[in-house]
């Protein structure tokens, strides 16, 4: 066999160019770079909607206000703690799916005097829009009790007692409701 035939048999080395290469253009690059950037400020975009639409809010509205407010506060927390009031909350889950709060306030052992007005707010620590106030009546001098639907999770408990429009009692306790 003659070298020229056993050459025209075999088969031809595989070389790349021959299969349509592509070549990098510069309408590729463009493209590519819309593409990728187009990508990553879409999704910033939605998670920055995420974020500003689920922000509950801050603690405080103005943090001026409650600077000057700071030393009516410190006075008030110093002539609670004079009276050496003792208020024990009971939060229970009923059967019908709402929340009973029991309230019992005592001043050295016997219970404070009647017709005292009580306001208690459940707070949801992230999120101020799901803040509920909790309706209480006098059951007893002393004793309050209120219910109410209330989601489990944490919570804070916050129990103010006034006395004819001034702040006697003011606790904030942060509990956990299943």
């Amino acid at each position: 066999m003659s070298r020229h035939q056993s050459d025209a048999h075999s088969p031809k080395p595989f070389h790349p160019a021959s299969v349509g290469e592509r070549k990098i253009t510069g309408r590729m690059v463009l493209l590519g770079l819309v593409a990728f950037f187009g990508v990553v400020f879409g999704i910033n975009g939605l998670l920055i909607q995420k974020a500003v639409s689920t922000f509950g809010g801050v603690e405080t509205d103005s943090a001026y206000q409650a600077g000057q407010a700071f030393e009516r506060e410190l006075a008030r927390a110093k002539a609670q703690e004079g009276r050496r009031w003792q208020v024990d909350a009971k939060v229970t889950p009923a059967g019908d799916g709402n929340t009973v709060l029991d309230i019992v306030a005592r001043n050295a052992g016997a219970p404070i005097p009647a017709g005292m007005d009580t306001t208690v707010t459940l707070e949801r620590p992230i999120d101020r829009r799901l803040d509920r106030p909790v309706a209480v009546s006098e059951i007893s001098p002393g004793h309050f009790q209120g219910s109410a639907a209330i989601a489990a999770g944490q919570w804070d408990l916050v129990i103010e007692i006034s006395q004819g429009g001034e702040r006697q009692f003011r606790s904030k306790n942060r509990i956990m409701l299943r």
